[in-house]
């Protein structure tokens, strides 16, 4: 009985095992099917996110090709244009561009990556606009994998054209009544004799020496590797400040100059701060309490390398803040010495000769409405002249007259525009020098008296300022409705005096150590330009391609006109009205009569050497030559010089070929 039970025991225990077996086998190859297909789907799936990463790495590689064939060709339009401030260098090179027949074509190659080829495929100047034109560059990049240097069929390749705009804008520099290319300086002054109203700005260091003056408004340093040496672009102290009560008891007060003074901000007349309104008028008041407003600063501040700072100093105690830790860059300054000649017959590049024979007034109204009574539309007649040779005052063209008091009339001194030789200028409050429009002289300016109109000259050597030049109807910019005042002022006479040499201040038979010190090295420094090349520091003694020493006048030594020149020169400089200009140097012996000197204006010049024989000197901005937010259009545009930019306005991805 015992053994029967043992054997029944064995029995039935074995078949149990064998079943258990049979499950775990089944359970393992179904284990194994499931890792199979989950293996197989990780990598199928892998396999394709690699392809996709690969093929987007590819593109954006490809995009990278692209954008470096399109720097390539852009750098090479952007160099010659922001020196020659023309247009003709494009004009001559990317004429007539196609797809089929491309100019400026560029190739290059990225190492380890592709290469790329690109060029222009159209050029064209937008209707109505003589200060831009329109590039289109088509750039192709690849992954030349049999190094060729042809994108193959089964090659990746992406196809960008890209259109950019050059253009001559409106100068950053004639938003300042104080702007030196290279250094900016004020020495031997204090709070009471001299006294700035405007912004003032250097593309250097911007050094107060043996006193700061009072200045009233934005002050600007520019770190500047250009110069020789190079420029840390800083401020050398903080220099007093009006308070806004200050500042507007000043006006109320009677002080001199008052009319000219730019208004003070007044949220009653120029809006709450931040509102639409307030934007129209932000960059033409004076706010001593600087802050940032909208994005951007508002009001009088500190800029420099360090940064933008909000300042108060009324007595020697200048307490700065931190507005923005970011450092001021360079603007760039014009450059006049691309004059062009009289026998330009059409604008291709903003020669100014042929500007001045182009020129007409498209003003049709003025902001209250009233007709421009210059608008070349509603001109009689196109002749300058009428039968008699008698100036057309129905001809809109640019133009310059003086009174003649031999033959007691008018004389045009320009024709169409130009004048052809030097030019003296001399008006009286009576008989004022009558201006309109740009007009350019082959050679150079000297000027004294009243002045009537709007009108810029341009001088292809120097403009010297003989005696003090005033309006004859000035502006006033006060007032208690902001509209009201800019519709009488856009009316008022405005002269611009711009040299492609240098502006000369005062009698330069009599001129001695004193200016003369300062428009000569070492005081005036060199500088690089855009390609390294090193321009030497300005130096007054130099005898020029005229014959004579670079301060001086050809007008001097002339027998017709040198008595006039010494007579007029005789009185001193005490009160410019105008906007200044010079490629060069601006300087020269102001106030040698007593009662001091003021600018109603802007000095825009490279190197600064004027010398004040007697004080107070007074500055006082223009705002009428300022952009306006609204419109980017300043109150009055009268040929001014422009500066070169370029933006791209569009991008379009053509397609991306992954290759294969």
């Amino acid at each position: 009985m015992k053994r029967k039970i043992r054997m029944n025991q064995q029995v039935t225990r074995r078949p149990r095992a064998h079943k258990k077996r049979g499950t775990a086998l089944l359970i393992t190859f179904g284990l194994m099917s499931i890792i199979t297909i989950a293996a197989t789907t990780y990598i199928d799936r892998a396999t394709s996110s690699i392809r996709l990463a690969k093929h987007n790495m590819r593109e954006v590689q490809a995009t990278n090709l692209c954008e470096a064939g399109i720097q390539d060709v852009m750098r090479d339009i952007w160099r010659p244009f922001k020196q020659s401030q023309a247009f003709t260098n494009m004009e001559g090179i990317l004429a007539g561009a196609t797809t089929g027949s491309p100019r400026l074509a560029k190739s290059g190659t990225l190492n380890g990556i592709g290469k790329y080829a690109a060029g222009v495929i159209n050029y064209y100047q937008p209707v109505g606009d003589n200060y831009s034109r329109m590039v289109v560059i088509r750039a192709v990049g690849w992954m030349d994998q049999n190094n060729n240097g042809i994108a193959d069929a089964n090659e990746p390749r992406k196809t960008v054209d890209v259109t950019a705009e050059f253009r001559l804008s409106r100068s950053k520099v004639f938003d300042y009544t104080y702007f030196i290319n290279n250094y900016g300086w004020m020495q031997g002054f204090n709070p009471s004799n001299l006294i700035v109203n405007g912004d003032m700005r250097s593309n250097g260091d911007f050094n107060f020496i043996s006193g700061s003056g009072t200045i009233n408004g934005t002050i600007i340093a520019t770190a500047n590797e250009k110069l020789v040496p190079g420029a840390n672009g800083l401020i050398s102290e903080a220099p007093l400040k009006w308070t806004d009560n200050n500042y507007s008891n000043q006006i109320g007060a009677g002080v001199a100059y008052k009319e000219r003074m730019r208004p003070v901000y007044d949220p009653t007349k120029h809006g709450a701060i931040g509102s639409a309104e307030f934007e129209k008028w932000r960059d033409l008041v004076f706010f001593s309490e600087a802050q940032i407003t909208n994005g951007r600063t508002f009001g009088a501040v500190m800029e420099d390398s360090k940064g933008s700072r909000a300042w108060t100093n009324t007595a020697n105690n200048a307490v700065e803040t931190m507005l923005d830790p970011r450092p001021t860059e360079e603007v760039i300054m014009p450059d006049l010495r691309d004059f062009g000649n009289v026998t330009d017959s059409a604008d291709i590049g903003g020669k100014r000769f042929a500007r001045s024979k182009a020129y007409r007034d498209e003003k049709a109204t003025f902001g209250d409405g009233t007709a421009n009574p210059n608008y070349s539309g509603n001109a009689t007649s196109v002749n300058e002249f009428n039968g008699d040779g008698t100036p057309n005052v129905n001809y809109a063209g640019a133009y310059v007259d003086v009174w003649n008091s031999t033959t007691s009339q008018w004389e045009r001194v320009s024709s169409n525009g130009v004048v052809n030789g030097s030019a003296l200028l001399i008006g009286t409050s009576s008989k004022p020098i009558r201006i309109h429009g740009p007009v350019a002289i082959n050679g150079d300016v000297a000027i004294s008296g009243y002045v009537q109109g709007q009108g810029t000259l341009y001088s292809k050597r120097n403009i010297h300022i003989l005696s003090s030049v005033k309006y004859k109807n000035p502006p006033d910019f006060r007032g208690s409705n902001p509209t009201t005042i800019e519709n009488t002022v856009e009316k008022k006479d405005f002269l611009g005096l711009a040299a492609s040499e240098s502006v000369i201040m005062g009698n330069t038979t009599s001129f001695g150590y004193y200016p003369l010190n300062y428009m000569t090295p070492p005081f005036t420094k060199p500088r690089l330009d855009e390609n390294g090349n090193t321009i030497p520091a300005f130096n007054a003694n130099e005898t020029d391609s005229w014959g004579i020493k670079r301060y001086q006048s050809l007008l001097e030594f002339d027998p017709a006109t040198s008595s006039k020149y010494k007579s007029a020169a005789s009185s001193g400089v005490n009160q410019i009205d105008a906007i200044l200009y010079t490629n060069f140097c601006g300087g020269g012996n102001v106030g040698t009569s007593g009662g001091g000197m003021t600018l109603n204006g802007t000095i825009i010049s490279r190197d600064e050497a004027i010398v004040t024989w007697s004080l107070p000197i007074r500055m006082n901005y223009d705002n009428r030559i300022r952009e306006r937010e609204v419109n980017q259009q300043p109150l009055i545009d009268l040929d001014l010089p422009r500066s070169p930019t370029v933006l791209k306005s569009t991008w379009q991805d053509r397609g991306f070929n992954g290759g294969y």
